[in-house]
Parts: structure tokens; C-alpha cells; sequence
């Protein structure tokens, strides 16, 4: 007799119940975010360092039409905030600290799009290979009841199929909600490190844009 490893998937969500069903489009529905978050993080990724050092040398060298450009090329949300600020060159500090500000507006919700789906998935799940062994116990217990009520005794096939959905919902929710998670949880740690070069950012290029209309 197969395993449960051995079983092909139609076998496996047939035996697990219609809970299945729910938990099979939880893990379709995570696998879509998390591939799209993951190539989102691959396309904005930029060397940071570099990218700022560039548009500081064309500030210094007062080349801002160059400095825009460059933040243009750069799909990162650090590029977006310098944008900001370069592009108001020139006015109060607390004009170009608005500006960017403004631009975090957009920025920081593009970055956490859908990871609130992703957390639901993550949290329900179990619950939901939860629910499918509440509900593969009842069966075998009616089962049990049925039994009883015709006189005639209770067989561990009889209970195999009630208790098998109830341990195969509860695997299945399990699988979908650890790697989910574990996913939630780097998409977090890496909108944290981008949120946080964000501010840095600007901070450093606020600074420097002071300086350099001091020394001017």
C-alpha cells in the first residue's frame, strides 16, 4: 500500500476531503505572491552605496539634469526618494524633506502590496487542516453511531477512511502554512532593509544638500 509520499495529488486531496480543496488554493494563491514578491525584490535591488555616491558627485559637480537621469535608470525605491529630493535642489530643507516624504507615500505601500494576503494564508491554513480534522472525527464517529444502531460491528476500515481525512487535512494545512510563513517573514526582513535605506537616504542626502548650498 502507498504511502501518503507516494500518493499522486488527486489521490492525496480525494482522501484528504473537500477541506482540501480550500487548503489546495491557499498554497496556489501563496505560491503566486511569493514568486511575485521575490522577482519585485530581484528587479529593485540596486547597489545602494553606489547609487548615492553617483548622485552625490553629480550634485557636487552641480550636474542635476545627470543626477535625475541616473535615479530614473534605477527601478529601486532609494532611487525614487533621491529623485525627490534632487529634483528640489536648491529649495529649504523642509521642502525637499517633504517631497520625499511624499514619495514614501507611494513607495513603502508598493513594497508591502499583498503580504497581508500572504499572513491570512499563513494563519488560516492550519486552521483550515484544523477544521478537516474536526470533521474527518465526526465522520468516523457517525460512522460508529451508524454502527451501533444496525448491531453490527465496528471494523478499523470502517474508521480508516474519517480518520485518514482527518490526518491528511491537518498535514496538508501544515505544509502550505510553514513555507508561507517562512516566506511572510523574509518579505518582511527585506521591505524593513529597503525601508530603512529609504530613510537613510534621505537623511544623507538632505544633509549633504545642505552643505552644499552652505558652502555656495
Amino acid at each position: 500500500m502507498d504511502t501518503i509520499w507516494e500518493m499522486s495529488a488527486w489521490k492525496l486531496i480525494k482522501a484528504g476531503g473537500p477541506i482540501m480543496v480550500p487548503i489546495l488554493l491557499c498554497s496556489l494563491f501563496a505560491l503566486t505572491i511569493i514568486v511575485e514578491k521575490f522577482w519585485y525584490f530581484f528587479l529593485i535591488k540596486t547597489n545602494v552605496l553606489q547609487l548615492k555616491q553617483q548622485v552625490f558627485d553629480y550634485l557636487k559637480n552641480n550636474k542635476i539634469p545627470e543626477a535625475v537621469e541616473l535615479c530614473d535608470a534605477n527601478r529601486s525605491p532609494v532611487a525614487k526618494i533621491l529623485k525627490a529630493g534632487v529634483v528640489k535642489f536648491g529649495s529649504s530643507r523642509e521642502s525637499i524633506k517633504e517631497n520625499m516624504e511624499d514619495v514614501s507615500l507611494f513607495e513603502i505601500p508598493k513594497l508591502e502590496s499583498r503580504l497581508g494576503a500572504l499572513a491570512t494564508i499563513a494563519h488560516i491554513s492550519p486552521l483550515l487542516g484544523l477544521l478537516g480534522t474536526v470533521t474527518g472525527m465526526a465522520a468516523s464517529f457517525h460512522t460508529i453511531q451508524m454502527r451501533a444502531a444496525s448491531l453490527n460491528p465496528v471494523t478499523p476500515g470502517d474508521l480508516a477512511g474519517g480518520i485518514g481525512e482527518a490526518l491528511l487535512t491537518t498535514v496538508a494545512g501544515l505544509m502550505v502554512a510553514i513555507p508561507t510563513f517562512v516566506a511572510y517573514n523574509y518579505c518582511i526582513n527585506r521591505i524593513n532593509y529597503f525601508v530603512l535605506e529609504m530613510e537613510r537616504g534621505a537623511t544623507e542626502l538632505v544633509n549633504f544638500m545642505s552643505q552644499t548650498a552652505e558652502v555656495k
